[in-house]
């Protein structure tokens, strides 16, 4: 039987720091957002941050809270927003 929720998106990390790359996140959002055309950007975002290994969210998160200037934050929340905040500066055209 085959896994609802669907494949976790895994980048191979052995010998080195889980490093997710903006180009390897908007692929696995892109890829995500064309398995679910029906859902929203925000629950294509929850669902590819579910779909992560621990230390990529972990990854994430600390890179949202370290953007936000916070030292503290639900770990899930903060995964799907910086996933939203990258895709939505490479849909408008804005550059870090």
């Amino acid at each position: 039987m085959r896994d609802r929720a669907g494949p976790r998106w895994t980048i191979d990390t052995r010998g080195r720091e889980p490093d997710v790359t903006r180009d390897e996140l908007v692929v696995a959002f892109a890829l995500t957002r064309l398995d679910h055309p029906a859902l929203d950007l925000a629950d294509v975002a929850a669902l590819l941050v579910h779909r992560m290994d621990t230390e990529q969210v972990v990854q994430l998160a600390a890179e949202n809270l370290v953007t936000r200037d916070e030292l503290r934050g639900d770990v899930f929340a903060a995964a799907v927003e910086h996933v939203l905040r990258t895709v939505l500066l490479l849909r408008d055209g804005a550059d870090e």
